[in-house]
């Protein structure tokens, strides 16, 4: 519900996150109720994946990480255990609980310990919101850092200790609530990947007429195809071209106008991204004819960790080429462009890829590795129906998937929008908690 009392018994504070608050709160400094635990610049030559103590670094707080071990000399002041409060000091100042076990703590995190007066799981509600403030005053720095001075000399809104445990507890339980809303959504949004992958896979290996008598493919991880349906190579049937690496371009040579110069992140979409792109000059351009991009034409990323991800040129609003990490595959007259492409997104031929990737110290596809790939060769008018049919059956699936991931958004807008109201005071929940114990 929300507070009871007049408007003169809410006071107004200069801080925007925080905006009214009730009378009997009040706004303190965080050095006030904090210890501040820093993290230690370990040897990274004693890193290792599987002896030691678990090391806690700041990708572990974003992405999960890969896990990592120390096996030196550990200071104490750098120990954690289970319940502890992260916050990561680069980037998006990232807050978590610490549930690994007792670990180390590495550079650039931070491990806070609330004192008397301060309740930590109300401080976990509450802190993402100043850091917010902090990282959007720092958006436009080339790197993010935040300093545990900052984060001592933060302001923040402080009821009774009894009430920040009522606001934990409410917050514990609705989020919860939302949080298991939302990974069902998101388990949803997996299942209609999965389902639109395998039918992409099912049409460019088996085809659309399951009657048709089919033949063994001579490839063990292929299996059946149609019987009229042809085996090639990729090099065999196009051609297959990228960046010379002496022509590599530097960021400093982008121009503000000129030719479209596309990286991975422009095709990692259904549809290619011509807008968010980067320009080079008609000399750099022109020096590249055999990537000079054609429609029709089909790109897929050969370096790095989104190797693998392809896309197809289907039209061409301005003159383009592309950068060192995309390879041109150009049909020849054997391939439909879209079935080709559909061909090289499908799950086998993309486990091909990963294995092919796995093997590597530096994930990348040589043009030599391409031209060996093994292809199916339908007849060009069974590869149109197919293209036909999964341009069709796919934006079905698409659009489910952005309409749930929009529904995500608004949950997430939901939950945010409720630990904001609670952690400032806009709403009470001590009845509602009193009600449930």
């Amino acid at each position: 519900m929300i507070y009871q009392g007049t408007t003169s018994q809410i006071l107004d504070h200069e801080n925007s996150w925080i905006g009214s608050i009730p009378s009997s709160w009040k706004i303190v400094r965080l050095q006030r109720y904090l210890y501040l635990q820093n993290g230690y610049p370990f040897d990274s030559t004693h890193f290792n994946s599987f002896e030691g103590i678990r090391l806690v670094r700041i990708r572990d707080l974003t992405d999960g990480g890969t896990e990592t071990y120390f096996d030196g000399q550990v200071p104490s002041h750098s120990l954690i255990d289970d319940g502890d409060l992260l916050v990561g000091m680069d980037g998006d100042f990232n807050v978590c609980w610490w549930q690994g076990g007792k670990a180390v703590l590495n550079q650039r995190l931070c491990c806070l310990h609330s004192l008397v007066g301060l309740d930590k799981r109300f401080l976990f509600y509450l802190l993402p919101w100043p850091l917010k403030i902090i990282n959007d005053l720092t958006y436009f720095t080339t790197v993010k850092h935040l300093s545990s001075s900052q984060i001592l000399k933060i302001k923040a809104p402080l009821p009774s200790l009894d009430e920040q445990r009522y606001i934990a507890a409410y917050l514990d339980r609705k989020t919860d609530v939302i949080d298991s809303v939302i990974q069902k959504k998101q388990r949803l949004i997996e299942l209609l990947r999965e389902k639109r992958q395998a039918l992409i896979t099912q049409a460019v290996t088996k085809g659309l007429d399951p009657s048709v008598p089919m033949k063994g493919s001579g490839i063990e991880w292929l299996g059946e195809i149609p019987q009229h349906w042809a085996i090639g190579r990729l090099g065999a049937d196009c051609s297959i071209k990228a960046r010379l690496g002496w022509k590599g371009l530097k960021a400093s040579e982008y121009v503000d106008d000129g030719f479209v110069f596309l990286s991975t992140p422009n095709i990692k979409g259904n549809d290619i991204d011509f807008d968010n792109v980067n320009y080079v000059t008609e000399q750099r351009y022109y020096e590249s004819p055999e990537i000079m991009l054609q429609k029709g034409d089909v790109l897929i990323a050969k370096d790095g960790s989104t190797l693998g991800i392809t896309n197809v040129i289907r039209a061409l609003p301005a003159k383009a080429t592309v950068n060192s990490s995309i390879a041109v595959i150009r049909p020849r007259g054997a391939y439909n462009s879209v079935f080709l492409y559909y061909f090289l997104s499908a799950h086998y031929t993309q486990s091909v890829i990963q294995r092919m990737k796995d093997g590597m110290g530096v994930p990348h596809l040589f043009q030599a590795d391409l031209r060996k790939f093994v292809t199916i060769i339908p007849p060009l008018n069974e590869q149109n129906a197919i293209a036909t049919y999964l341009d069709q059956t796919t934006k079905m699936f698409d659009k489910l998937i952005d309409h749930i991931d929009l529904q995500i958004a608004r949950v997430e807008e939901y939950r945010q929008t409720l630990i904001s109201a609670a952690v400032t005071g806009k709403i009470d929940v001590r009845e509602e908690v009193a009600a449930c114990l």
